[in-house]
């Protein structure tokens, strides 16, 4: 069990791959260099809600930092098992690899239904003390990921999406 206080936890919340506006290098870049600030500012756990795209990029990133020998750990927090099975073999194998090397594996919901996607966002919002957000301004479950977390105060670093 992480033991982690919530002062020192970031979650994530981001665009999947095809919404993005700007390319994947440098939004990867961008996510890196603020997961590395976090850290250097004391945040020890890392919250990915393991979709396609940001989510994966930025769990990837914080296993990155582990293997360098940070002190940080992942939780991938999946709206439901099986969210995968619909993607790519690329992006399932991503997926796969990341749990893998997780640290803690939480399943919000017991299988699909239409809240389990919000609820797995609430839960990120809920268990971490900043959000950061790969978001390009448009309508989406990262504006709303967003705004929860401006109604609950937790503070959001964005990055353009």
């Amino acid at each position: 069990m992480i033991t982690c206080n919530k002062l020192h936890r970031v979650c994530f919340t981001g665009h999947r791959p095809e919404k993005l506006r700007r390319d994947a290098e440098h939004i990867k870049s961008d996510l890196e260099r603020e997961i590395r600030q976090a850290s250097a500012d004391g945040a020890r756990v890392y919250i990915s809600g393991m979709a396609r795209g940001v989510d994966i990029w930025a769990a990837q990133i914080v296993l990155k930092l582990r293997d360098e020998g940070e002190a940080v750990k992942l939780v991938c927090a999946c709206p439901y098992d099986g969210f995968e099975r619909s993607w790519s073999r690329e992006w399932a194998e991503q997926y796969r690899d990341v749990l893998c090397r997780a640290d803690r594996v939480e399943y919000i919901s017991d299988r699909y239904n239409s809240a389990c996607f919000r609820r797995r966002n609430e839960w990120m919002v809920d268990h971490a003390s900043v959000v950061i957000a790969v978001f390009n301004g448009e309508r989406s479950g990262t504006k709303n990921t967003v705004d929860y977390a401006a109604r609950v105060s937790v503070p959001v670093v964005l990055i353009d999406g």
